[in-house]
């Protein structure tokens, strides 16, 4: 048996407008994930965007572990128009491929 590789997932409760919509994100994630020929390790929810502790944690395991992929369901996920730039690039400077469930 051949072990998958884990992908980790990112989203921002912010950038939906209810529960509802949180759960149909984590959902694309694992179906992206499945897809993809990975495993969806834990998905990271972004709760305070202000204080970005949840996108701190996910860097934090990305720099400790061996998991080099990460997905959003949008890359607005990943900031505000001009800001994920600088967020995606935080995590590819560690290895971590960024997707987009929303660009498949």
């Amino acid at each position: 048996m051949t072990t998958r590789p884990t992908l980790l997932g990112y989203v921002r409760a912010d950038a939906l407008s209810c529960a509802e919509e949180l759960a149909a994100a984590t959902n694309s994630l694992a179906a992206f994930a499945s897809a993809e020929g990975f495993a969806l390790g834990t998905v990271y929810t972004e709760r305070d965007a202000a204080e970005s502790a949840a996108f701190h944690a996910l860097l934090d395991e990305v720099k400790r572990s061996d998991v080099r992929a990460v997905v959003v369901p949008t890359l607005q996920h990943l900031g505000t128009a001009g800001a994920p730039v600088g967020m995606q690039r935080d995590l590819e400077f560690h290895q971590a491929h960024v997707w987009a469930v929303d660009a498949r």
